[in-house]
């Protein structure tokens, strides 16, 4: 199946919402509150996207998409570190990585993080950083397959209870 990747719009707010609100619901249920994930609602989620500023090829950040059959299907989105132990000039986090529950399995996922990944070298940075949760032994697994690893750093997030522990994963360019 053919991919196109782009950098997201405004006008795509409301399928980033979409995307957004499904891929949550499914990959977190059991990590996080069910009602917190059942509370998730879409305007509030689109006029989140509406209001990140648009960012373009070459930016230290931005949010690249993934179409299929032209239906928005997946985003990333990236910018400077802000994790205290790196310098922002030379590491780039990756902050979200979310596919329809539809396209797991199918290439989708892995398209894309090598598209923010070279987006990421474009922008110039040598390393990529990301949190993941620590029971989300998919996505842990996706990311390990693909050359991330666990650098040993642990967070925990008290905002909820239970809190929630994150791991930090990184992955050096190749150049």
């Amino acid at each position: 199946m053919t991919h196109h990747i782009r950098f997201a719009t405004r006008q795509d707010a409301p399928a980033l919402a979409k995307v957004q609100r499904a891929s949550w619901q499914a990959a977190f249920r059991g990590l996080l509150s069910d009602e917190y994930l059942d509370g998730l609602d879409h305007e509030a989620l689109t006029k989140t996207w509406r209001d990140l500023p648009a960012r373009s090829e070459g930016s230290p950040a931005g949010t690249l998409i993934i179409e299929q059959t032209g239906l928005i299907v997946g985003y990333s989105r990236f910018y400077p570190t802000d994790d205290e132990d790196d310098d922002p000039a030379q590491v780039g986090m990756v902050g979200s990585l979310y596919t329809l529950p539809d396209v797991w399995g199918t290439g989708v996922g892995r398209t894309l993080i090598t598209a923010v990944l070279d987006a990421m070298a474009s922008a110039g940075y040598a390393r990529a950083t990301l949190w993941v949760l620590e029971g989300n032994a998919r996505a842990r697994s996706f990311y390990e397959r693909n050359g991330w690893h666990h650098d040993g750093t642990v967070t925990v997030d008290r905002t909820d209870v239970p809190p929630i522990t994150k791991l930090r994963y990184r992955k050096n360019f190749d150049r």
